[in-house]
């Protein structure tokens, strides 16, 4: 199957919309990362006690709104919409970014069970089917998506996957994984030139978080990895500038 989600590598990846500035997974970073010419940015969803998706990565409030011991889990959206991200920004609703930037990609981690659904339901309404990755690091939560969604929308590999896979590059085997899966997205300290060749062997394209350093992001490209998520989106900007990969479209 042929997606139109990937574009031809590499890919840069705002990660959380440009974390190192503080207002994570929020409509300004998100308007900051697409203002640097993004065009793909990674987010990150749970749901309310209501089953509304949110744009947020942790499943409680502490960290980035200092409500101590507030799980998103716990409250209705009505309750969340009170509280702030980096003291002045709202947590936005999955469909409310999905609206409001219909040219960017989005590659959406599913933080828990519970978001699953509402998840699949608003990239669906949204008509943003072509324009989502949905990933997990939980195999369970991956294998309702890609049923919820019939194959139609792009995925990862999830956590044990990708270690099938690792295992397989190692020993050699081929290994057959449903059609939707187009990437492999892993932490830099398994990004190594015999798995990502393997990777690219199966059809996957591999997408490296979170890298923000410059000789890293070097280094990662020299190895042939296809997308790179970085916090610091001005210094990711810079690397493939001046190497000629920045095309003016992202």
């Amino acid at each position: 199957m042929i997606f139109p989600y990937l574009e031809s590598p590499p890919l840069a990846f705002a990660h959380r919309g440009g974390a190192a500035e503080g207002d994570e997974n929020t409509a300004e970073a998100f308007a900051r990362s697409v203002q640097f010419g993004y065009r793909y940015v990674e987010t990150d969803v749970h749901a309310t006690r209501d089953g509304v998706p949110v744009v947020l990565h942790d499943a409680t409030l502490d960290r980035v709104t200092g409500a101590h011991r507030t799980p998103v889990a716990s409250l209705s959206y009505a309750e969340l919409a009170d509280f702030r991200v980096a003291a002045s920004s709202a947590i936005p609703r999955l469909d409310e970014v999905l609206d409001a930037w219909p040219q960017i990609k989005f590659n959406i981690d599913v933080k828990s069970d519970a978001a699953v659904q509402p998840t699949v339901e608003a990239v669906l309404r949204a008509g943003a089917g072509d324009r989502v990755l949905l990933a997990s690091f939980s195999d369970s939560r991956l294998r309702r998506m890609r049923a919820l969604t019939r194959g139609a929308v792009a995925t990862s590999l999830a956590q044990r996957e990708a270690a099938r896979v690792w295992l397989a590059s190692r020993v050699g085997l081929r290994l057959k994984l449903p059609p939707n899966i187009v990437a492999a997205q892993i932490p830099r300290s398994i990004a190594r030139r015999r798995f990502i060749d393997y990777a690219h062997r199966l059809g996957l394209q591999v997408h490296v978080w979170t890298v923000d350093d410059p000789g890293e992001m070097a280094g990662l490209l020299d190895l042939g990895v296809d997308g790179i998520m970085t916090d610091r989106i001005e210094v990711l900007r810079e690397v493939f500038i001046q190497r000629g990969l920045w095309k003016e479209s992202q």
